[in-house]
């Protein structure tokens, strides 16, 4: 009796050891695909609190619990699934997926710094005119779809760096990394579309050095927004340009990434005190270049080649 009691706890003790064993590698998993999908994640926070700008101030947290709400279920209900059979049935479908999801990014950042170019004076103010509700369910609906493009990105980007590991191991490592993501980007995007209220509460309600802390707030919001506005459109070149780069490297198409990293390689190695930092830069805006190259041709072919072979006007 004592014996098979023996044996059953060694048993037990076994099988708590195996799922300590499967939780560390699920987290460690989870943590390293986190980190190699950071650049997407970097372009979502950016581009997100845009849907909210011209909207009133007690509308805005409703909305972005609601775009949070939308980007969970795009990853978790439709995006895990369809991971999970690549995974299983098509991995080698899983680059070429990548490589698009990165054009797509390239042609949103080319297309971003052209309007930023033309002359787009009051678009916004006509934008936010109109039925409060309609143009809040359309921001709404707007900023789901695009989050469907980003989260595919970064569920892609993860699978890549899953593939060895077992089917379930991906499974809870990818619902870890989509609820991680989206704790993380719609909290900072809430923090940061809200900086400017607590500022004026700071002002009004402070005391001493936190009322001036408060107006500096505020006034600097207007040029945090612009900057995370520049900081997206980088972010989705260089994303994207650095998923194509890394895509030719799969398919061994290695003439691009070649002259990417060599150059890399020659200013990081001229200062070697900063050599990770400057390897990173460099590659960084290697690959922005190439994503903006890519992303003009998109443009070119969306907006100038498609309406003349279909007789339709661009939009």
């Amino acid at each position: 009796m004592s014996s098979g009691l023996a044996a059953l706890l060694d048993d037990v003790a076994a099988i708590a050891k195996l799922a300590a064993a499967s939780l560390d590698d699920v987290g460690a998993a989870a943590g390293k695909a986190s980190t190699k999908a950071a650049g997407v994640v970097i372009d979502d926070t950016a581009v997100t609190p845009g849907y909210v700008a011209g909207l009133a101030p007690e509308r805005e947290l409703p909305i972005i619990w609601r775009i949070a709400v939308g980007s969970l279920r795009n990853k978790i209900l439709i995006l895990l699934p369809i991971s999970l059979l690549l995974s299983a049935f098509l991995p080698w479908a899983i680059t070429p997926l990548l490589m698009i999801g990165g054009a797509f990014l390239c042609f949103e950042g080319a297309e971003k710094l052209i309007e930023a170019f033309s002359d787009s004076d009051g678009s916004e103010e006509a934008e936010v005119v109109g039925d409060p509700a309609h143009i809040e369910k359309e921001r709404i609906n707007g900023a789901i779809r695009t989050d469907l493009i980003l989260s595919a990105e970064i569920m892609a980007i993860a699978l890549a760096d899953l593939a060895a590991t077992p089917l379930v191991t991906q499974a809870v490592a990818l619902v870890i990394v989509s609820i991680a993501v989206t704790a993380g980007v719609y909290g900072a995007v809430a923090l940061i579309v809200k900086m400017d209220d607590i500022g004026l509460h700071l002002a009004r309600e402070g005391r001493g050095m936190v009322v001036p802390f408060g107006r500096g707030l505020v006034k600097a919001m207007p040029v945090v927004m612009a900057f995370l506005s520049n900081i997206g459109m980088a972010a989705m070149l260089w994303v994207g340009g650095g998923i194509i780069v890394h895509g030719l490297e799969v398919f061994h198409l290695d003439a691009i990434p070649h002259v990417i990293h060599g150059a890399a390689d020659t200013v990081a190695g001229a200062i070697p005190a900063l050599h990770g930092l400057v390897h990173w830069l460099v590659t960084a805006t290697l690959s922005g270049v190439l994503g903006l190259a890519v992303g003009f041709v998109i443009v070119w072919v969306l907006h100038k080649v498609v309406p003349m072979v279909t007789g339709k006007k661009a939009h």
